[in-house]
């Protein structure tokens, strides 16, 4: 029997971009002070768990938003992956809700913009990240500190489901073997189903 990997998948506290509605993309805009605060709280629900060690996005406000759960937890930050930075929005970059946004918008798709990476790329990065680790580290418990964007389309596309926007250091746990392909317990601090407590229990 091939050995479960369990990932703790956390988006990075707030950045003024954020409190902005300014689009970051591969932008790399650091915490600010709400955000490292929400750093801090996003380690008493992953205190409940076992973990083993903590990976991140390279990107500033995901490293730090690492350093800061590791530290409060007793772990150490072994691995920055690339695969995990966040998807790049191109021209859209920098932007908020107005006329020159909208000139960028797809027809018929509100996320989406011209000369922004697609979807399908974003989630093969992301998901190709997390297989990376698993075949690296199978069996350990890993939490992984990166991007709303990225962590979306990933279980969207890992799931075959759809999955709401993911909150500033919301907690999503999901699972995956070799065998067995990828299973969820937690979106955004939220079990997703009542037996999912024995799933996330036996971590």
């Amino acid at each position: 029997m091939t050995a479960t990997t369990t990932f703790a998948l956390v988006r990075h506290g707030q950045t003024d971009w954020n409190a902005a509605g300014r689009i970051q993309g591969a932008t790399d805009v650091p915490l600010n002070d709400v955000g490292r605060g929400q750093a801090t709280e996003a380690a008493a629900p992953l205190s409940r768990f076992e973990w083993d060690f903590v990976v991140a996005s390279p990107l500033s406000r995901a490293a730090e938003t690492a350093d800061i759960i590791a530290a409060d937890l007793g772990l150490e930050v072994t691995r920055h992956l690339p695969g995990l930075v966040e998807r790049n929005y191109g021209p859209a970059e920098g932007l908020s809700a107005g006329p020159k946004l909208d000139a960028l918008r797809v027809e018929g798709s509100y996320g989406n913009f011209r000369g922004a990476e697609p979807e399908l790329s974003v989630s093969n990065r992301g998901l190709g990240a997390l297989r990376l680790l698993a075949e690296d580290y199978p069996g350990a418990r890993i939490i992984v500190v990166c991007h709303g964007t990225l962590i979306r389309l990933s279980l969207m596309a890992a799931l075959e489901r759809e999955i709401p926007p993911i909150l500033n250091a919301a907690m999503s746990v999901v699972q995956f073997s070799p065998e067995a392909g990828w299973t969820a317990s937690v979106i955004n601090n939220e079990l997703l189903e009542d037996d999912a407590l024995d799933a996330v229990a036996a971590l």
